[in-house]
């Protein structure tokens, strides 16, 4: 039997809030990646898209329903889950090369495999000249930069990214957004990535999962059939982007009325 690479099956997440309260997050949601496919979650800000994101990579505990990996259910984080976050999370006291070294800890390569793997995935994100250097004296597209070859380095099966160009600059992001469209056409490394921004997640996507607002539910899938490779300037002048572009900001603006902004 062949699973979906991701499968999310009827889960909603309660919040506890104290004196008897709680607050619905999350209703009944349910989604599938597939093998090698790009994935976004769009919507709008405390639809509980990072949080189903972080239950996918077992960071967060689910109230109910559940969450397959290859058709296994998700009980904790794993090797086979690699997570980017927003903040870049890297050891401020290690090397570039060294964060990113962090992450095969505890594999069973050899010190000249992981020498080896290191250099590579350093120079798939265009940071080898920079593997001396510390956080400290990096830009925060490259400290983002490091944080996804880390994530890459040991080969996981699904890459889970939580807005993690969120806190660049608007040239900076997208920059990053080609760099990732580039390493993601090598390694066609499944991917799902939470965004706000619709622009972001059809230049990215192969399909749209756009949220409601809380609690987050699937409102509705679109599916982004636009050539790849896609770069910037040729995919946002098409006649399809701007058709997905107007479908997503409907989708959206419906819901941020229903919620009176």
């Amino acid at each position: 039997m062949t699973y979906p690479k991701l499968s999310v099956e009827r889960v909603s997440k309660w919040y506890d809030l104290g004196h008897g309260e709680s607050l619905l997050a999350l209703q009944d949601v349910s989604l599938t990646v597939q093998p090698n496919e790009f994935v976004s979650l769009l919507g709008p800000s405390g639809c509980g898209k990072s949080t189903l994101l972080m239950m996918a990579a077992g960071l967060e505990e689910i109230t109910s329903g559940h969450i397959f990996v290859d058709g296994r259910e998700v009980e904790g984080p794993g090797l086979d889950r690699g997570v980017v976050f927003q903040t870049y999370t890297l050891f401020p006291w290690l090397t570039v090369a060294e964060n990113v070294r962090f992450a095969l800890k505890k594999s069973n390569l050899t010190a000249a495999e992981q020498e080896e793997r290191v250099r590579h995935h350093l120079e798939l994100v265009g940071l080898a000249a920079f593997a001396s250097a510390y956080p400290n004296q990096l830009s925060g597209g490259m400290r983002q930069r490091v944080a996804i070859a880390r994530a890459l380095v040991y080969r996981p099966q699904i890459l889970l990214m939580d807005e993690p160009f969120g806190a660049l600059d608007a040239q900076t992001r997208m920059l990053m957004q080609e760099l990732l469209l580039e390493v993601w056409q090598q390694d066609r490394t499944t991917v799902l990535f939470v965004t706000h921004d619709v622009d972001e997640a059809i230049l990215l996507s192969d399909r749209i999962y756009v949220m409601t607002a809380r609690p987050g539910r699937i409102k509705a899938e679109l599916r982004v059939d636009l050539p790849r490779p896609r770069h910037w300037l040729e995919t946002e002048g098409s006649l399809h982007f701007a058709e997905l572009r107007h479908e997503a900001l409907r989708l959206l603006h419906e819901e941020v009325r229903r919620t009176g902004g």
